[in-house]
């Protein structure tokens, strides 16, 4: 059974080992392979508004994460953004639905009316599979705007889907 919470500082021990290989791939996140363990650290704790943890309800293993951050500031902070990772030994086993559930309401309690992805590999079809059984939609691909480490350059998706119906359940 799997349990979400609100992710603590004493959680990044067991976090960056999740992390850390999927940023050093370099295949989904626009993220630099060779980033800090600091900055990756800013860039999953400490800069969203919420970071959470999917846990094994047993033992309290970490099995994935989610940030939820504004996506644009001004006239744009009522859509949100998110970002996930679950990791190696716990794909498969409904983490990351649950993770893209949890933050549908949460982002609706925090009072958002959108979430967009903004830049969702082309070659990452688990993903854009999940997302659109989600109720995501592609609202726009942007050609070649992702240097794939193995693929090269190749296309990214925005997603995108108000949280309205969501909210209405």
């Amino acid at each position: 059974m799997i349990a979400i919470r609100q992710a603590r500082a004493e959680d990044w021990p067991a976090l960056w080992p999740i992390i850390e290989p999927v940023f050093r791939a370099g295949e989904t996140y626009a993220v630099a392979v060779d980033i800090e363990e600091a900055d990756a650290r800013t860039l999953w704790m400490d800069t969203p508004l919420r970071t959470f943890v999917a846990v094994n309800a047993a033992d309290g293993t970490i099995l994935g994460s989610y940030f939820l951050k504004f996506n644009q500031p001004g006239g744009g902070n009522h859509v949100c953004n998110c970002g996930y990772i679950v990791a190696a030994d716990a794909r498969g086993r409904g983490v990351a639905s649950a993770l893209c559930e949890h933050s549908q309401r949460e982002a609706i309690a925090l009072g958002f009316r959108a979430m967009q992805y903004n830049l969702v590999v082309a070659t990452n079809t688990g993903a854009i599979r999940l997302w659109q059984r989600h109720g995501f939609d592609i609202a726009g691909r942007l050609p070649g705007a992702f240097r794939h480490p193995i693929e090269g350059e190749v296309d990214a998706l925005v997603m995108y889907k108000r949280l309205v119906d969501l909210a209405d359940r």
